[in-house]
């Protein structure tokens, strides 16, 4: 039963970690589903569950240098800003576009400045000489 206990919870955090890279790919490719919060998500629970899949975010040739940037220094490139707040600000426009009912835009871009502001608040990473 004990072990049980100990294998449960490791069980979930892959789970989590696994469901949130599937997600992030698919945001990779689909426009308007993110990636980069999915792969926070990921890292952060394989790092309790599947340290082999942590790893492997890390060092992975795309993603890796982001979640590093974010690791380390909680920073987030210039390029991701642009391109997060250049998102944001035409899904509103979209919405707008297509007449979206005016309480529910003005929920969405109450959000998408609220992100937006935290997003462009960060650090730009610095790079070693």
């Amino acid at each position: 039963m004990r072990r049980l206990r100990l294998f449960l919870p490791q069980m979930g955090w892959r789970l989590l970690a696994g469901g949130c890279v599937a997600f992030a790919v698919v945001g990779a490719v689909l426009p308007g589903l993110p990636t980069v919060p999915f792969l926070l998500v990921a890292a952060w629970a394989a790092k309790r569950g599947a340290p082999e899949l942590y790893e492997r975010l890390y060092q992975h040739s795309i993603w890796g240098p982001t979640l590093r940037d974010w690791r380390d220094q909680r920073a987030i490139s210039r390029r991701a800003k642009r391109l997060a707040i250049g998102t944001m600000a035409a899904s509103a426009l979209l919405l707008w576009i297509v007449g979206t009912v005016l309480p529910v835009l003005m929920v969405i871009s109450a959000l998408f400045i609220c992100v937006g502001t935290f997003i462009l608040t960060r650090p730009v990473p610095r790079r070693p000489l």
